[in-house]
């Protein structure tokens, strides 16, 4: 137990701290002792030149009685929030396992089937929370905590914002998210949206493929500006296994402009879960021996929203994927049936029944025009 612990070892006559598990620029987590509930739980206990200030403690209050409302298999849990001894506190589900960052730094690229079960997971947390009216507004993959069988929960919704009370043309100097993966409206200052969760949500994807982030500096402006002008480096020279269809898909959510984006975490899931259906259709029609499947990397492009109307789902609907037992087997990662794009289109199909019948009306009409003719001659012979 480090100092803090010791010199708070109980907050709100309940939590007892007893070790820290993380430590970032504006609090500690510890795992602590619930002493009325009996069960272990994360508490975040927030630095002190924080808590001191009294519009910024209001502001916590409001933001954590907003994620307390969020009840979501892939969304950390938070039971309960409160301030004692000049400390602001948040008590959370203790999720075993560690941090997507973490994972990242020791696999360096992650299988497609790996990448895609996490964001897919990923995306049904965060589309709930779009759902609820709420912007995560600081999506990174040191917020996204992996069980050992490779369940994904988003946690730290400290910073979201009800989306109704977002004006416009609020502008702000107070710049929210990680640098490394906040989208260009903010960086430049502007209220986040939900395509901004959806942008970083993509930043991640493309690490998780590459083993690289899109844009890195030391310099935070140049960060800024590399986010907001600048194109990314196609995933596909980095990893060539990147279906060019999938790479489609990255691009567009990295699109500087949040219109050109998937509306919001739901619809960039449903297009995930849609491109690995088709692909494992592909790869069990290969594998009983056709030779006119394509391989993954000339899979069909994926429509965009804009042309491809997806239906609406109710609040609790989730596309979700089964994770492994073992993350590092491609194979046992099993995603749900997701609404699928028509191959063949309606006007491509012919109905030869049909045609058929037309053609011998036809020839049944043309064959009866010289029998009139002769009763029409034989009734009036000419002069």
């Amino acid at each position: 137990m480090d100092k803090n612990a010791q010199s708070t070892p109980i907050l709100g006559e309940r939590y007892q701290l007893q070790q820290d598990l993380a430590t970032g620029g504006m609090a500690v987590v510890y795992k602590a002792w619930d002493q009325r509930l009996e069960r272990f739980v994360a508490v975040k206990v927030l630095r002190l030149d924080f808590s001191k200030d009294a519009s910024f403690r209001e502001s916590f209050r409001q933001e954590a009685r907003a994620a307390a409302n969020l009840s979501h298999p892939n969304i950390v849990t938070v039971h309960d929030f409160g301030f004692d001894q000049d400390r602001l506190y948040i008590v959370m589900e203790l999720v075993p396992g560690t941090d997507l960052k973490t994972l990242i730094k020791r696999r360096g690229q992650f299988t497609l089937d790996e990448a895609i079960s996490l964001m897919v997971q990923a995306c049904n947390g965060i589309g709930y929370a779009h759902r609820s009216g709420l912007v995560h507004c600081d999506v990174k993959p040191h917020n996204m905590l992996v069980s050992p069988d490779f369940r994904l929960k988003v946690t730290d919704f400290g910073i979201a914002r009800a989306i109704a009370a977002i004006h416009p043309e609020e502008k702000s100097n107070i710049v929210w998210g990680s640098p490394q993966y906040f989208s260009p409206e903010q960086a430049s200052g502007d209220p986040p949206s939900p395509a901004s969760d959806v942008y970083s949500l993509g930043v991640i994807l493309y690490e998780m493929l590459t083993g690289f982030l899109p844009f890195n500096s030391d310099n935070p402006t140049e960060l800024a500006r590399l986010h907001r002008e600048v194109s990314p480096t196609s995933p596909r020279q980095t990893n060539p296994q990147i279906p060019p269809s999938l790479e489609q898909i990255i691009l567009k959510v990295l699109a500087k402009e949040p219109s050109s984006r998937y509306r919001s975490a739901d619809q960039l899931g449903r297009i995930l879960v849609n491109f690995s259906n088709q692909a494992r259709q592909y790869s069990a029609s290969a594998s009983l021996g056709s030779t006119s499947i394509p391989t993954p990397n000339t899979l069909p492009t994926i429509a965009s929203p804009a042309s491809t109307p997806i239906p609406s789902q109710p609040a609790h609907q989730t596309f979700t994927s089964s994770p492994s037992p073992h993350p590092a087997t491609e194979s046992g990662l099993h995603y749900q049936t997701a609404p699928q794009v028509d191959d063949v289109s309606p006007s491509q199909e012919f109905d030869w029944l049909t045609i058929g019948m037309s053609l011998l009306t036809l020839l049944a009409v043309g064959g009866l025009i010289p029998f009139w003719l002769y009763i029409w001659f034989t009734l009036n012979p000419p002069r």
